[in-house]
């Protein structure tokens, strides 16, 4: 059993930078990837990166490409997303989730691929 934690969220202005994190626990992670979604209200959740936990392989969908980065540190049990120059747009709750690769692309941008998700974490951007 996989556990997310994710922290970081809140209330930004328009052009600021942030960086959500995703704490992980659990046995293993090991072929593992973990992915970001978000979800602004009344809209369809949606993939924004994702890395592999052995690798550190690393896709960021073009969307969001010029401004999100998604990354993991092994040491501290941690994924991490960071978003520059953020856009009231960009204003949803935030998700971690993870699965298992398998013989599969690491960076599925499906939700239903992901068995392990975190609560969310709210970001707020005013113009």
């Amino acid at each position: 059993q996989v556990q997310l934690v994710e922290s970081g969220g809140g209330l930004l202005q328009a052009g600021d930078s942030l960086r959500l994190s995703c704490a992980v626990s659990g046995p293993t992670f090991s072929g593992y990837a973990m992915a970001w979604f978000r979800q602004a209200p009344g809209k369809e959740r949606e993939f924004v990166g994702a890395v592999s936990w052995d690798a550190g392989l690393t896709y960021t969908p073009a969307s969001v490409r010029d401004r999100f980065d998604t990354d993991r540190d092994k040491a501290k049990n941690t994924v991490y997303l960071q978003i520059y120059s953020l856009k009231p747009e960009d204003t949803a709750i935030y998700y971690c989730a993870s699965r298992v690769i398998g013989m599969t692309y690491f960076a599925s941008d499906r939700r239903d691929d992901y068995k392990y998700w975190g609560q969310g974490t709210q970001v707020t951007v005013s113009s």
